[in-house]
């Protein structure tokens, strides 16, 4: 969110990629307000940055369709997160939708032009291909787009699974129990913190390969909290992974039960939540209009005279 002090920040509800697997369009309805009233409650101000909902700014869909034809079929096969997802539903089943993911993400990017987009590092594959798709759309037809710089989000970006360290934490997970849902009953989910998968040994210190329970605990309370892990590991010395645990449950509990309540108080009021939403709309639709616009021309599409 501090972002949003130094730039024209741009934030979204990305619920067209959420259809490249099945939803129930009831429940998507209700989850694209609640995520948009989770981020609002996290710290985003609609004064100061611009928050709306993907399906709701056309250009995005328009564009990824020319990245879609610039983009090579095999460029396209080698991005991992289609492999792991079609690998776990199965090639027959998974989407063109799915496949083409990382062409939209491209077009969401590209379309604002920026100069540094927000990356964790299971995101760098994505953004790569959205800076090579930029380059080579400005070779062939002249330059559309900025290439957009990595900011390389550190330490906090990557929480796993509490059941399976090894494994980014996921809605798609094996168990539900190794998930955190900021909304959940805290109680619920202090205790998925305390029954978390750790180790044999003893010491409370950050290292991903051979402590990755650990490590991941170290990483929630840091995000939490915002006590470096540097920090969190010097005051755990002589101190055991119950400490650890109890210490984690205990900062979540103290962070979420004031979110939950921003949110709540956000979705007891719909037309407030679709104000903002429909402004941000508004003004995203007035920057990307120009991108698509300038995109068109460069391509040689006609223009609308209507």
């Amino acid at each position: 969110m501090p972002l949003q002090d130094d730039f024209d920040a741009f934030y979204f509800i990305p619920d067209l990629h959420a259809i490249t697997v099945p939803q129930e369009p009831k429940e998507l309805r209700r989850r694209t307000k609640v995520a948009a009233a989770q981020l609002l409650a996290l710290g985003i101000d609609p004064d100061r940055s611009t928050l709306f909902v993907q399906s709701q700014v056309p250009e995005h869909a328009q564009l990824a369709w020319v990245l879609n034809c610039i983009t090579g079929f095999g460029e396209a096969s080698r991005m991992t997160q289609f492999k792991d997802k079609s690998a776990k539903q199965g090639t027959e089943s998974a989407t063109v939708g799915l496949f083409t993911y990382p062409v939209l993400m491209a077009a969401d990017i590209l379309l604002y032009r920026p100069q540094r987009v927000p990356v964790g590092e299971d995101q760098r594959q994505h953004l790569e291909m959205a800076r090579d798709l930029a380059q080579r759309f400005n070779t062939r037809f002249g330059k559309a787009f900025v290439i957009p710089e990595a900011q390389m989000i550190k330490g906090t970006s990557k929480i796993y699974d509490l059941q399976d360290p090894t494994s980014k934490m996921s809605k798609s997970a094996a168990s539900a129990a190794g998930l955190i849902n900021l909304l959940d009953d805290p109680k619920v989910s202090a205790k998925k913190i305390k029954s978390a998968v750790t180790d044999n040994e003893r010491e409370i210190r950050f290292d991903r390969e051979n402590k990755p329970g650990v490590s991941n605990l170290l990483t929630i309370q840091s995000a939490l909290s915002g006590t470096s892990v540097e920090d969190l590991e010097k005051g755990y010395e002589g101190k055991g992974y119950g400490d650890l645990k109890s210490d984690t449950a205990e900062v979540l509990v103290e962070f979420v039960t004031p979110l939950r309540a921003k949110v709540d108080a956000y979705m007891a009021d719909p037309a407030e939540l679709d104000r903002i939403l429909d402004a941000g709309a508004l003004r995203a639709r007035e920057v990307s209009e120009r991108t698509l616009a300038t995109v068109y021309d460069k391509v040689g599409f006609l223009k609308y005279k209507g």
